[in-house]
């Protein structure tokens, strides 16, 4: 770093400040602060006065060229390692010592004279919004924050930063002492030293402390770990190199850094470290990490699911521990804990699941198919507000539909739960879920954005007739069979099978079961063919086929609905419509040529 700015800066902010002060301060020799302070005197920088070194104003007029224009945070992500609480919240909103990091920073930023603020959210962006008025700072949207990492993030917001010097912030940091600065000499990157192994990004620098090799992991170094300052020189040349890597493909799951990290050994343009003392910079990591910072959070969350669970396992929230986010499915949010040395799954519904899920229904179904023993252990459900809590099953896998033997373990569940012959008070009637689903998407004034659209829902009318016309037994089906609902638990050295998930479950033709496997897994009629005969255990006849086909049509039909209504709600399916979709265009024709047989 340029030592002249670095003393400038440091009298600037502390004028009364002595050569040995400044040497501690800057981790320099006294020497070397000598012989530095005297170039600033004889550049008429500084003078020397009684109680110090205060600048002159030409010492202020160099340093302008070194003033920070503005801060750009990052803020758009989900934060899955602090779940449940950022189902609620953002992670950059959450409370540290009754303090919102961010607002944290923001205050430190504006201490310094840096106003001119930018927050690129995507991730429950209108939680954000409070902060325009409190501080003025400015939103810039990020659309790809759901599908892509920081690296688009940062590409997307380089409006807020090109042509200016300016600090790159992380949303959810919390720093001790505020550590920007109205000037800044050169770039850097804030390095906490690690002690032994660590997954952190470690720095190798050359003596002047330029960056010069970046390595994802290593020991006893220091790490990349916090803010991050550019100047206008430096994007200049980072941006260009940052936009081809966004171009391409395969760093959808990228952070900005790895462009750094490919660039750094360069040596052009040049970024420093910026070396920070210990319990200086914070990154929670997890919840148990803020709970051992801030022990508020012991016993205090103000989540809703935190707040359940304490209240159902009569714990303290201090006991609910190794919590961690699992893959999120289409309707809803879940998260894995630990109580008491046993693994459970707490169920939080998704955005708009209210209009879509009748859990009183949902909750019947459960315990009109207990008897079998078929499904996961329920220990809480709350009908009104649809959580569940379920067992966790330690040594325990989902169905592989490639794999003959798993679908023949699923069809046989299957089989067992159509011929118990539950009858539900609840029916799933296909044709109400379709005009159901049709009026929710029609309702936000968008029409359905298929060009054919009226002429395949009249085509699928045309499916349920046919079927209103052929007597089909009714019984309690699960809808949902996907994969992923089969579950396969390991007991001894037997695995036992179990159906979860009976949110859509009701009264139904029980080959609906099977065509939602088949269009879940996108299977094609081979293969969907072949599933028939493996639940069936023999050949299908023709109105088997013809059935088949037209709940795997009218499945595609009402699933294509669904997603777009939820797309609405600002959730991503990528191209799930359009293969749904194409279920229902191909499948209404191989019902009619079956038909035609």
């Amino acid at each position: 770093m340029q030592r002249l700015v670095l003393i400038c800066r440091n009298l600037y902010e502390q004028p009364a400040q002595s050569q040995r002060d400044l040497a501690k301060k800057l981790s320099l020799s006294l020497g070397t602060i000598n012989t530095t302070m005297a170039k600033a005197l004889d550049l008429g920088y500084i003078t020397k006065e009684d109680y110090g070194y205060p600048l002159t104003q030409k010492g202020l007029d160099f340093l302008e060229n070194y003033r920070v224009d503005a801060a750009l945070f990052l803020a758009a992500g989900f934060g899955s390692r602090f779940v449940p609480l950022t189902y609620e919240t953002p992670k950059g909103l959450l409370k540290v010592f009754g303090e919102r990091m961010i607002e944290r920073q923001i205050q430190q930023l504006h201490a310094v004279g840096i106003t001119d603020i930018t927050i690129a959210v995507g991730y429950l962006k209108e939680k954000f919004e409070y902060l325009i008025d409190a501080y003025g700072v400015k939103l810039l949207y990020n659309p790809e924050y759901a599908t892509k990492n920081t690296l688009a993030t940062l590409w997307n917001a380089r409006s807020a930063i090109e042509g200016k010097n300016v600090y790159i912030l992380s949303c959810d940091n919390w720093m001790r002492e505020n550590m920007y600065h109205t000037y800044e000499p050169t770039s850097w990157y804030s390095a906490s030293y690690m002690e032994g192994t660590t997954e952190e990004w470690c720095l190798s620098t050359t003596k002047k402390g330029r960056i010069c090799d970046i390595q994802i992991g290593g020991s006893d170094s220091y790490a990349m770990y916090g803010p991050v300052y550019f100047t206008k020189e430096f994007l200049a040349q980072f941006l260009p190199k940052l936009g081809a890597d966004y171009a391409r493909p395969s760093t959808k799951e990228h952070y900005w850094e790895h462009t750094l990290l490919d660039w750094v050994k360069t040596g052009k343009p040049e970024i420093y470290i910026n070396r920070q003392p210990k319990d200086q910079v914070y990154e929670f990591e997890s919840l148990e990490e803020l709970r051992a910072f801030d022990p508020f959070y012991q016993d205090h969350s103000d989540n809703m699911a935190m707040n359940l669970i304490s209240k159902v396992f009569h714990v303290s929230q201090s006991e609910i521990t190794d919590i961690c986010c699992l893959k999120a499915g289409m309707t809803n949010q879940s998260f894995l804990f630990r109580v008491k040395d046993k693994r459970y799954i707490c169920r939080i519904p998704g955005p708009g699941t209210d209009m879509l899920i009748d859990r009183r229904a949902e909750h019947n179904n459960y315990a009109t198919v207990a008897p079998l023993q078929i499904t996961e252990e329920i220990v809480y459900f709350n009908e009104v507000t649809g959580y569940k809590i379920s067992v966790y099953y330690e040594q325990s896998r989902t169905a592989n539909f490639s794999d003959i033997e798993d679908q023949k373990k699923a069809m046989a569940l299957l089989r067992k739960l159509h011929r118990a012959k539950l009858q539900s008070n609840h029916s799933f009637d296909i044709e109400e879920r379709i005009l159901f689903y049709e009026n929710l998407c029609t309702s936000y004034g968008q029409e359905i954005p298929f060009e054919d659209y009226k002429k395949i829902k009249k085509n699928m009318m045309q499916l349920i007739q046919d079927i209103s016309n052929s007597p089909r037994p009714s019984v309690l089906s699960h809808v949902d069979s996907v994969c992923d609902n089969f579950l396969f638990v390991k007991k001894g050295d037997i695995e036992e099978v179990k159906l979860i998930d009976w949110e859509y479950a009701g009264q139904a033709d029980p080959l609906i079961d099977i065509a939602m496997c088949c269009i879940y897994s996108y299977f094609n009629r081979k293969q969907s063919d072949e599933l028939l005969r493996v639940y069936l255990e023999r050949e299908p006849n023709r109105e088997e086929y013809a059935t088949l086909y037209a709940y795997m049509a009218l499945g595609g039909f009402l699933w294509t609905l669904w997603a777009i209504y939820k797309s609405h709600q600002g959730e991503n399916f990528s191209d799930y419509t359009l293969v749904m979709y194409r279920y229902a265009k191909d499948y209404f024709h191989y019902h009619n040529d079956v038909l035609k047989m």
